[in-house]
């Protein structure tokens, strides 16, 4: 018996398959853009039903037009398709703030990941969409964060905004300040993101007076490792992580 679960965001979507143990097995990274489709979506459905799943499917998601499509096909294949928002989470962990229902799934399922995972206060920057800082304090609390631009965003919006612009490739390394418009925009991109987180993990661990295990997650949280200046870990599969945790929760 194999379990589905995934994370819908705004530009991929991440579907694992996991085996009976709950690990990830399998993994899927599609542009959320592409589930938009109809007749890519029957495919990649038609091709994970192929496999002996367990009915019960979980997904956090932030885009919800898409959760909509998705669960609509996956009930034509007698699927129970569940959001994590569906339950009640409070008993995993509580979130310290002033709206929780607009507290985003994603987020939320980092924070239950980071919890469950390392039991201590922890911090999770996430480079997706946007670029987040979520603050996790033990032994069960969300207790906000902040939200920045994201990077990859960031950068098309720069081109789009401007005629002589052009769209980059994000490079690890930048020597120097540019001498040509390409090294110049990577400079200020990986110099200015460089100088943003850091200055967010000095703002949030001031304030809180906590000394947090720094948690990265995301398409760019190996090129920025080296460059945060306290010790961090990487953890690609934090929300998956999370949402595994409140699979076995409350479908099991």
């Amino acid at each position: 018996m194999k379990y589905l679960v995934g994370d819908i965001g705004n530009t991929l979507t991440k579907v694992s398959l996991l085996n009976k143990n709950f690990k990830i097995s399998n993994t899927y990274n599609i542009e959320t853009s592409k589930i938009k489709k109809k007749q890519f979506l029957i495919k990649f459905l038609k091709n994970i039903n192929k496999k002996t799943i367990n009915k019960n499917v979980l997904f956090s998601s932030v885009v919800p037009a898409v959760y909509n499509e998705i669960k609509r096909h996956m009930k034509k294949k007698n699927f129970n398709v569940f959001e994590i928002k569906d339950f009640k989470i409070n008993t995993l962990i509580k979130l310290n703030v002033k709206q929780p229902i607009k507290v985003g799934s994603d987020r939320i399922a980092n924070a239950i990941g980071a919890i469950n995972i390392f039991k201590t206060n922890c911090l999770i920057i996430d480079f997706g969409t946007a670029t987040t800082f979520d603050i996790v304090r033990k032994p069960g609390y969300y207790d906000g964060g902040v939200i920045a631009p994201g990077i990859k965003i960031s950068i098309d919006n720069l081109n789009k905004s401007t005629a002589l612009l052009p769209s980059i490739t994000l490079k690890k390394t930048s020597k120097s300040y540019g001498k040509n418009t390409i090294d110049a925009i990577n400079a200020g991109f990986l110099w200015g993101y460089q100088g943003l987180i850091n200055n967010i993990i000095r703002k949030i661990s001031l304030y809180c007076k906590t000394n947090f295990q720094i948690i990265l997650t995301g398409g760019y949280a190996s090129m920025f490792k080296k460059y945060i200046y306290k010790q961090t870990i990487i953890e690609e599969n934090i929300t998956i992580k999370g949402i595994i945790k409140i699979y076995k929760e409350f479908l099991i």
